[in-house]
């Protein structure tokens, strides 16, 4: 039924509206600082994007942002690149989601709503990446994990002061939708539609030609399509490990630490005394003499213990510290002056109270220093080599923070300095199928952040070793020269006209059925050889069953036509077009509490929430003022893609 519904509103205006909503959040919870007022040099249209209100937005906050946009584009897609990104207006809906930031904290400031710094405060508290082992909020944890969220201390509080205004202004005027119940049963009542067509496809290879373009031709289809060609940024590494070799001889323990180890832990090389103990615990004093005085009286411990109700424990190499912990001092005391093979006075613990037989009694004679050296300097040594490679990596750290070069470093620890091939993101040496080396896979994502030459260390996931590591060079996304992909750019433009000649088929199909043929015949009467059309024949129910598979696109459009009515259809890639013709819909019974009718009303009470959030932020919008300033988002667009003016 989720399925369902949440198709049911992949819709123009349902998705325009999801995806303003969301992106409305996203930009609230990952834009720059609004403090930011750096100039953009040479931007025809002055310094400003838009003006909120009295608010100005700068190009560089619109640049900063669409290079926050593309890092979290490239958690999803790593070879994604700025050209991908701008494509399809995205700078404009970069731009929308700052703009609506803005427009939320001057609505909310000019109608009395307050986010201040104390209120800010105590969200940064609840934040559970700065709390440290305690639990409570630590300055070192929230340094960290702004660190790991590529943040400053201003840009998260400029976030958490959107959020606050978005929480105390949108939520309360979209909380809480409700549909009527007319409404729901009609859309529940969709869940039990069926419908019957057929679908062809005609494939774009069916009309793609044999022959090679002419060099015009190539020419016009490179310059028009050149978003096919960018190749993605690559980054060349250069590195070197090390882990606890570095340290030599230095976590080695001398006599003396080994002395003072000895000392500092006596009580675990003291002479000792352990005992086996057959024990059993009754609830009262006198139950526990009376199976005391049956053994006396000449029968076994277990026998007696029988006989009152109760079975015996046999506990092995207790000491006292550990009968005490677990009972009481008054039970480790009885168990421990009773004789070998001798039975133990009655004692008391919260359990009930304990008398046992001593079965058997071992002292355990104090160890010297000299016995125990051999265990005492692996412990020192652990010690020593996990303090030492920490201290020493600290020390590197340091070292590459006040300007030392990674080839000096590496010079003084002797180690091997390796470079790798040129890497992509997506953690492959580029042109290739092969992985980028194990060694670096881990610290890709963060080195495709940094500058060249900058060095870094990161500790290795085995925890044990260190990667000490620099971007050597940097080569930026770009279009790729027609020279060098020729043969591949001939390959697109064959499957682009190819998908042209299965666009003008689809057309020719579609007039034929539209003049009273069936979708069969229409098919047929192509002079390429088409397949014959496929029968669809399902309800909105087994479509929902697919969980989350992706439904096929023909069989979305069919579930979105008018009864009687043909559609042709784009496929994905260049790979061709379909027809999609449906023919018959018909609709089942819907129970008087059939479950769905719920179901409907809160998943329909979702797209209100979201109909009425946009329809608040325009009203925001509309009483704030917003003004775009064209010539500045033109220039950042082309700053952007490295164009000239």
């Amino acid at each position: 039924m989720l399925t369902f519904f949440r198709n049911f509103f992949k819709t123009k205006v349902g998705l325009a509206i999801a995806l303003a909503f969301l992106g409305l959040i996203g930009f609230a919870f990952a834009s720059m600082d609004v403090s930011s007022t750096g100039a953009f040099g040479g931007v025809a249209g002055g310094d400003r994007v838009a003006v909120v209100g009295s608010e100005k937005i700068s190009t560089a906050e619109l640049s900063d942002g669409a290079a926050e946009a593309l890092r979290q584009a490239r958690q999803g897609n790593p070879d994604a690149t700025i050209q991908t990104l701008l494509a399809d207006n995205g700078l404009d809906e970069i731009l929308d989601g700052l703009i609506d930031r803005f427009v939320l904290v001057a609505w909310g400031e000019e109608n009395g709503l307050r986010a201040g710094r104390n209120l800010v405060n105590s969200e940064i508290r609840q934040i559970p990446g700065a709390r440290g082992p305690s639990g409570d909020f630590e300055e070192a944890a929230y340094q960290a994990f702004l660190q790991t969220q590529s943040l400053t201390d201003a840009q998260l509080r400029s976030q958490i002061r959107t959020s606050l205004f978005f929480r105390q202004s949108i939520i309360p005027a979209a909380y809480g939708a409700k549909v009527p119940d007319s409404i729901a049963r009609t859309y529940a009542r969709t869940f039990k539609e069926r419908r019957r067509g057929s679908v062809a496809v005609i494939s774009a290879a069916a009309f793609a030609p044999t022959g090679a373009p002419t060099d015009a031709q190539l020419q016009k289809f490179y310059a028009d399509n050149q978003s096919r060609f960018v190749r993605p940024e690559r980054r060349t590494l250069r590195y070197a490990t090390f882990g606890s070799e570095a340290l030599g001889e230095s976590i080695e323990p001398d006599d003396a630490q080994i002395a003072a180890y000895f000392k500092e832990n006596a009580e675990n090389y003291a002479a000792r005394e352990t005992r086996d103990f057959t024990q059993v615990i009754v609830a009262t004093r006198q139950g526990a003499e009376a199976i005391a005085n049956r053994v006396r009286g000449g029968q076994s411990f277990a026998a007696a213990a029988a006989e009152a109700g109760f079975r015996t424990a046999e506990l092995s190499d207790q000491e006292r510290d550990n009968v005490r912990e677990q009972a009481s001092a008054a039970v480790a005391d009885a168990y421990f002056s009773a004789s070998e093979g001798g039975l133990t006075a009655p004692a008391r613990s919260p359990l009930g109270w304990h008398i046992a037989r001593v079965d058997d009694v071992t002292q355990v004679p104090a160890k010297t220093v000299a016995s125990v050296r051999g265990e005492i300097a692996d412990v020192l040594r652990e010690r020593n080599r996990q303090r030492g490679i920490a201290e020493l990596a600290t020390t590197i750290e340091d070292r590459l923070a006040d300007g030392a070069s990674l080839t000096a470093v590496a010079e003084e620890l002797d180690l091997e300095v390796v470079a790798t091939q040129p890497l992509t993101a997506s953690g492959f040496v580029y042109g290739t199928a092969q992985r980028a080396p194990e060694l670096v896979a881990s610290t890709l994502d963060f080195a495709f952040q940094i500058e060249e030459g900058e060095p870094e260390i990161a500790a290795l996931p085995d925890g044990q070793n260190f990667l000490l590591y620099e971007v050597s060079s940097i080569t930026p996304s770009s279009v790729a020269p027609l020279a060098e992909i020729r043969e591949n750019v001939i390959a697109e433009w064959r499957r682009s006209r190819g998908n042209e000649g299965a666009r003008a088929a689809a057309d020719r199909v579609l007039k034929r059925v539209q003049g009273g043929q069936s979708l069969a015949a229409a098919m047929a009467a192509e002079k390429v050889a088409l397949p014959a059309p496929e029968a669809v024949n399902l309800s909105r129910e087994e479509l929902a069953r697919l969980g989350n598979t992706s439904v096929p696109a023909p069989i979305a459009l069919m579930f979105a036509m008018a009864e009687g009515s043909t559609k042709k259809l784009k496929g994905n890639g260049d790979q061709g077009w379909f027809v999609v013709s449906l023919e018959d819909i018909s609709l089942g019974q819907l129970e008087e509490n059939d479950p769905l009718v719920q179901q409907a009303l809160l998943q329909i009470a979702q797209g209100w929430t979201a109909e009425y959030s946009q329809q608040m932020l325009a009203a925001m919008r509309a009483e704030v003022g917003v003004e775009r300033n064209p010539d500045a988002i033109a220039a950042v667009r082309r700053q952007l893609l490295g164009e000239t003016n």
